[in-house]
């Protein structure tokens, strides 16, 4: 098992960068394939990155890709999540997951932290 806290969120203005980091407990987190999602009120959590245990390959939703960098280390148990050219879309709450395979859909990832607002005004 692991533990996933995520930390790094708040109210930017648009245009701004955020850096969102999520600390997992355990030993095994390099076993792991991480994911980052977001999700407003109302709506499905939505895939936003993605990367391999070995941090050699990502993968990112269209809406991000360019803006958003993900990275981990392994040293560190730490997934990040480097958020540029920030629009007031990008408004959300999100969440990191832990899984098996990359995937980009939820059900692709068996532990998620409890998720950091961000926030973005225009």
């Amino acid at each position: 098992q692991v533990q996933l806290v995520e930390s790094g969120g708040g109210l930017v203005q648009a245009g701004g960068s955020l850096r969102l980091s999520c600390a997992a407990s355990g030993r095994t987190f390099s076993t792991y394939v991480m994911g980052w999602f977001r999700q407003t009120p109302g709506k499905e959590r939505k895939f936003v990155a993605a990367i391999s245990r070995s941090g050699d390959s990502t993968t990112y939703a269209d809406t991000v890709k360019g803006r958003f960098t993900i990275s981990r280390d392994n040293a560190k148990n730490t997934v990040y999540l480097q958020m540029n050219s920030l629009k007031a879309e990008d408004t959300a709450v999100y969440y990191c997951a832990a899984g098996n395979n990359v995937a980009q859909g939820p059900l692709g990832y068996n532990y998620w932290g409890q998720g950091t607002q961000v926030t973005v005004s225009s």
